[in-house]
């Protein structure tokens, strides 16, 4: 997608030039892109709804709370507002109402994915804190993959969406590529202070690459 810029300027008789900039889009999203965003809506949603149900579980670690109630719930808003900016529906409208939205995921494609990977995912983090600490670095994981890429389970859906269609490294939206670029910054910080803490338990450089390669999660960290 591109964007026209048009800049209208009148000069008054007194040599004062007023501009009034407009910024609208050439065409709407296609079908990759408004896919992704409202998946990746609900993504953000579901790695908050983990770390504040584990925060619950291990509230002597403030880990789970800091960043479910920081940075995740400012990705959800950023996707809302993407959302918002294009006129697309917000697939979980009640995502704020907490604690009553907390684990609901209502969105028609793909609610019943979310929900299964909630339960998967808080059941593990249920066994112990470090298994908790393992969920937090694997949501990271599976966010960067499915920000950049095209998600699996969206490929696998009958929606004609095919692998490489949809995801960061496919759009040319400015406002989605600042947006998405964003949140990958943002998993990277989450995943590497989830890795700290759990090579404090496992030893450092220890961690095992969960859904990236190896060499991805090791170029992240800094190895």
């Amino acid at each position: 997608m591109k964007q026209i810029v048009k800049f209208i300027c009148t000069i008054t008789l007194i040599v004062i030039s007023v501009c009034i900039t407009f910024t609208a889009n050439a065409a709407p999203l296609d079908m990759g892109e408004e896919t992704h965003l409202v998946f990746m809506r609900e993504e953000e949603k579901l790695a908050r709804d983990v770390y504040l149900t584990l925060a619950g579980l291990y509230p002597e670690n403030p880990i789970f709370n800091i960043i479910a109630n920081g940075s995740e719930q400012v990705h959800t808003d950023t996707m809302k507002a993407k959302l918002d900016q294009f006129g697309i529906a917000d697939p979980n409208p009640n995502t704020n109402n907490l604690p009553d939205s907390l684990g609901i995921f209502t969105g028609v494609d793909y609610g019943w994915y979310f929900t299964e990977k909630y339960g998967l995912l808080t059941a593990k983090g249920e066994i112990s804190e470090l298994d908790a600490l393992y969920v937090g670095a694997y949501i990271e994981e599976l966010d960067m993959l499915d920000i950049i890429k095209c998600p699996k389970v969206i490929v696998e859906t009958d929606n004609g969406i095919g692998v490489g269609e949809c995801g960061l490294d496919y759009t040319d939206e400015a406002a989605l590529i600042n947006s998405l670029g964003s949140l990958v910054e943002g998993s990277k910080n989450h995943f590497r202070s989830y890795v700290a803490q759990i090579e404090l338990i496992i030893g450092v450089g220890n961690y095992q690459a969960q859904v990236l390669t190896q060499e991805e999660v090791d170029i992240i960290l800094g190895r």
